[in-house]
């Protein structure tokens, strides 16, 4: 004993086996803290964070650097954008013929545009009487005459060029059809896209050879999606980093209590008509927001939907939403369902009556909510695209300075992250709460996706595919 405790040589101590296997486990345990670091360093939505967290340094301390990085984000939406519209023409069509009943698709459809237009009212409604609540530009005192309007002098070009009633249902017919994927003209694609899925469905076994090839091109264009969505976080952290850079803290504090008041409704929104919506359908809503967390990172980032779409058709179809009504609700949702740009229009548009003096009555108001639930329509997706059609509101009612659009030049970019999340949100619930109430969702898959949406962040999202060339139709049902 006397030998080991001066540690002669060749004698062990009953110690050394047991320090020998501490050892070994705290290596272990390092070994597996480490590998759990970089699993969760590889999530989507966590590098997205890093990167608007570090964006917003960047456009704090660094402005100057800050105001030359929006390329990084137009770039990313860009990438995105030249595939939307193979995407969404091979969803549409592939849905259909996989449906193979004509009167199905008219369902589906005449039933998402009835719910879009019912949310998107309740929307403007709930955005008018808090704006009518919170008065956030009661007190500004501003004298329209005196505003420079040569800042908004593009917006209001714009929005002269938009055509009314009947001149956006004729822009619904393409010119050609290569114009119409040329231009990425949303609607006139889907149209292409139904006619084309509709002939398929008539042409019985002669249409599975055409159909098994755009599933399986759809199949090759979602993988290059996966590639492009790795740049997400540099995008979302340019984005960011640009609107801090030029617009500055200061100008957010000017108009804070309006910021607040729209964030505040967006939230309220959210929280109690969509998850109504989803109480309604019987689903949850927290795991709904939990589940798509990385695509609502991305549109905050980059203040645009569009940037997401192909992605989010591929998570609701790992959801168990059927490709069909995945293809018909979630693209059309993005053109007739923008709740979130309606909350802003209604708050904006009373906002800056509020600010000018500008007396609305009730009846007044009325009209404005009727102008937009008109003018709201198309104006999602793409980030500025609500200023031009506030523009345009404000143009057509006469009632309330177009001028005052100024005052909201420097916070727009702001609001535009909350309306374009609240935008996002509400087209994932109505693609699902749609897909239930016909019956084309899978609860299973569902359940298996809420448990493994911690894998399915850190992977490539590629939706299921059933072609591999060997697609079968549906017997066809025709009218």
């Amino acid at each position: 004993m006397a030998l080991a405790e001066r540690g002669c040589p060749g004698v062990r101590t009953a110690a050394s086996p047991a320090r020998g296997l501490t050892d070994q486990a705290a290596v272990e345990a390092a070994g597996r803290r480490e590998q759990d670091m970089k699993s969760w360093l590889s999530r989507l939505y966590v590098q997205v964070f890093i990167a608007i967290v570090t964006g917003g340094f960047v456009g704090y301390f660094l402005p100057d650097i800050a105001v030359t990085l929006q390329p990084l984000a137009d770039g990313f939406i860009k990438l995105i954008k030249m595939l939307l519209a193979p995407v969404i023409f091979g969803t549409i069509v592939v849905g259909i013929a996989k449906m193979g009943n004509m009167k199905e698709v008219g369902r589906i459809g005449v039933r998402a545009l009835i719910y879009f237009e019912v949310v998107s009212t309740l929307a403007l409604v709930i955005g008018l009487i808090v704006v009518n609540v919170m008065q956030p530009g009661v007190g500004m005192n501003i004298d329209a005459t005196h505003i420079d309007g040569s800042a908004i002098a593009a917006y209001a070009k714009r929005a002269e060029a938009q055509p009314g009633l009947v001149g956006f249902l004729m822009d619904i017919i393409p010119t050609t059809i290569v114009d119409a994927f040329a231009k990425g003209a949303m609607l006139q694609i889907i149209l292409i896209s139904l006619l084309l899925g509709l002939a398929l469905v008539q042409a019985g076994e002669r249409g599975k050879p055409v159909v098994a090839v755009i599933d399986s091109l759809l199949d090759a264009l979602f993988r290059v999606v996966a590639m492009v969505m790795r740049l997400a976080p540099i995008g979302a952290g340019g984005g960011v980093a640009f609107t801090i850079g030029k617009y500055g803290f200061g100008t957010v504090w000017s108009l804070a209590y309006l910021m607040l008041g729209v964030y505040a409704t967006s939230i309220l929104f959210v929280m109690l008509v969509l998850g109504s919506v989803c109480a309604w359908t019987g689903f949850s809503l927290t795991k709904v927001l939990s589940y798509f967390k990385d695509e609502i990172l991305i549109t905050f980032g980059t203040c645009s939907t569009e940037a997401v779409m192909p992605r989010m058709m591929a998570k609701l179809e790992r959801l168990g939403c059927e490709k069909s009504v995945v293809g018909l609700v979630l693209p059309t949702g993005y053109t007739f369902n923008a709740d979130g740009t309606c909350i802003y229009l209604t708050m904006a548009t009373i906002f800056v009556a509020q600010a000018t003096n500008t007396p609305l009555s009730i009846g007044d108001q009325l009209v404005v909510l009727g102008v937009l639930l008109l003018t709201s329509k198309g104006s999602a997706g793409v980030a500025g695209a609500g200023f031009v059609t506030l523009a345009a509101t404000l143009s057509s009612i006469h009632t309330v300075p177009v001028a005052g659009l100024v005052l909201l030049l420097g916070v727009d970019r702001f609001m535009n992250e909350a309306r374009a999340v609240t935008n996002l949100i509400g087209n994932a619930v109505a693609t699902i709460a749609i897909a239930k109430w016909e019956g084309a969702f899978d609860r299973q898959k569902a359940e298996a996706a809420y448990r493994d949406r911690a894998a399915i962040a850190a992977a490539d999202v590629v939706p299921e595919t059933e072609a591999r060339h060997v697609l079968q139709i549906p017997t066809v049902v025709v009218p």
